[in-house]
């Protein structure tokens, strides 16, 4: 068992659901924040059900989980892909989509720093996107994702002094709900995209949970600020989705 409690945004599916259970297998405790519960029963993974939308709603379940836990790790994963070309974009989806990736991560980890920086520990990391860097369709998407990149690096600065670390694992193409609600799932366009990606092949889960566990062991203690693609190599190139 280890004394680690991981706060998971958004561990009821795909990515956050796959690095609960690779967390849980190595005897953390997880907490998962999100609209749904998770599949998986285990006796040290708890849900919460929050709208990260709602920012009363994150602000409650921060000074609950504050209260109740001491938690080491917090991992922003939640994330919404509201798609529209410029001319349908609306400033309301930059307000929305900025609550979700920027504004929620803030309420949740001025709540568990207290006890972060009396353990002279913490590790805290973004779901982050290629899409940071540009994808048609991404306004408001790739605005606040690419926002996650300068508020990492903020934190990791402010935060370094204390033992707490800061990064984000930005996915490129990864086979997950969100990216099925684009590309349809198991389509002509999904295979085709799969051959214009440098690796020849579409990111799983997995591929994205292996990134975070480097980042969320002790160990990784000289990494802070950095933004790691995990993404194919369509971060060197130009892929359009």
């Amino acid at each position: 068992m280890t004394d680690f409690t991981a706060v998971i945004t958004g561990a009821s599916k795909g990515i956050g659901a796959d690095l609960a259970d690779k967390l849980l297998e190595r005897g953390y405790r997880v907490i998962n924040l999100s609209r749904s519960a998770p599949e998986r029963g285990d006796a040290r993974l708890m849900s919460i059900d929050c709208d990260l939308l709602d920012a009363g709603a994150v602000k409650d379940a921060a000074q609950r989980i504050a209260a109740e836990h001491e938690v080491t790790h917090f991992v922003h994963n939640a994330g919404l892909i509201w798609a529209n070309l410029v001319e349908e974009a609306k400033p309301e989806d930059i307000t929305g989509l900025a609550q979700l990736h920027l504004g929620s991560a803030l309420t949740l980890l001025q709540a568990f720093l207290p006890a972060m920086k009396a353990r002279k520990f913490g590790r805290v990391m973004f779901n982050g996107s290629r899409a940071a860097l540009g994808v048609p369709t991404r306004t408001a998407y790739s605005a606040t994702k690419a926002g996650m990149i300068g508020m990492a690096r903020t934190w990791a600065l402010e935060l370094a002094p204390h033992g707490i670390t800061v990064n984000v694992v930005a996915p490129g193409p990864i086979q997950t709900d969100n990216f099925w609600g684009i590309i349809p799932k198991g389509s002509a366009r999904e295979a085709e995209l799969a051959t214009r990606i440098p690796v020849g092949r579409l990111g799983s889960v997995d591929d994205v949970s292996n990134a975070f566990l480097f980042f969320c062991d002790p160990a990784s203690s000289f990494v802070t600020g950095q933004t790691l693609y995990v993404c194919g190599g369509t971060s060197i190139g130009m892929v359009t989705l």
